[in-house]
């Protein structure tokens, strides 16, 4: 077994609370929180919904009324900093002060520019022990999609496509299922976990794609359709204006190559199948830096998962 810290298995359980508000917290970050006195567990939350109560907030109030007198010697862990100024809710960091709880353990830095360090510098400044970093690498992945936006003022992109075991994405020019009906799932579950979805001028007058969500509860992705006469450095800076946080690129392959060309890419999902066509449209190539980090496989299909080296 690994040696696995106090510190990272607290902070483990932080990321697992996190993913409980998929999508309730967005545009605001998924942030998990967990209250540990005498190594126990007295109190745990996440961020459900915008616009309501923070992890802190909700690990705080589920402390027991009998268990309220160990905070003055608990430590309060947090996947994300703890916020330092007044939004829709007041701040963690206050709060946090406030309930005098002896050491604070944060996962990453806050990126947005409200915080970027003032939530940690509060609580320092109020005598109480920070440690900042525990699984840093993880919890900045959690939410690879507010981190790039904030950080790159464009959303954060994924490219998909599905293919033929030989690298074609149609047959003959013509539309071909490569996707099986569970795959297909999976395809309308990433589009509720996103804000936007993207395709060519010529994949839209030629598949007229629904591109929503039919299969999985959810919203729907705002539809948008590349035409000739718009730029992508136009594009990305209207979707940062307008709080699009994250945008997959579904196609087609001169539209997929153009992304890849001006290096405006963070994953890439290919989902491939058991099968050849005899001639088709090409799939774009791999970029030199697509590293993959995830595999599954689902019957016959092969869906490989790559990310931007150093992406984060």
């Amino acid at each position: 077994m690994p040696n696995i810290s106090t510190d990272e298995r607290y902070m483990r359980r932080c990321l697992q609370l996190a993913e409980c508000g998929r999508y309730g917290a967005p545009p605001n970050p998924m942030v998990g929180a967990v209250i540990v006195a005498g190594d126990r567990i007295i109190g745990e939350g996440y961020h459900a919904k915008c616009g309501e109560g923070h992890a802190e907030v909700n690990a705080f109030a589920s402390v027991e009324a009998e268990d309220e007198a160990l905070l003055k010697e608990a430590t309060i862990y947090v996947s994300l900093e703890p916020c330092a100024h007044y939004g829709k809710t007041p701040p963690c960091a206050d709060l946090i002060v406030g309930k005098g709880v002896k050491r604070v353990v944060v996962g990453c830095v806050d990126p947005f520019a409200k915080v970027q360090g003032r939530g940690i510098e509060k609580i320092r400044a109020a005598g109480i022990d920070v440690t900042v970093g525990v699984l840093d690498a993880e919890c900045q992945w959690l939410n690879r999609k507010f981190f790039t936006f904030h950080r790159q003022q464009r959303p954060y992109i994924t490219l998909k496509w599905a293919q033929s075991a030989n690298g074609f994405i149609d047959e003959d020019g013509k539309p071909k299922r490569f996707s099986t009906p569970f795959t297909t799932i999976l395809v309308h579950k990433m589009r509720a976990e996103n804000d936007a979805i993207l395709v060519g001028h010529t994949t839209a007058e030629r598949e007229h794609p629904q591109l929503n969500v039919r299969e999985w509860k959810g919203r729907d992705p705002r539809r948008i359709v590349l035409t000739s006469e718009t730029t992508l450095d136009e594009l990305m800076r209207q979707l940062y204006a307008d709080g699009i946080q994250s945008l997959i690129v579904e196609g087609g392959a001169a539209t997929h190559r153009s992304f890849i060309a001006a290096d405006l890419w963070d994953e890439i999902r290919v989902e491939t199948a058991p099968f050849d066509v005899k001639n088709g449209t090409a799939a774009a190539t791999l970029p030199l830096e697509a590293s993959l980090f995830a595999e599954e496989r689902w019957g016959g299909n092969i869906i490989r998962h790559y990310r931007k080296n150093n992406i984060l």
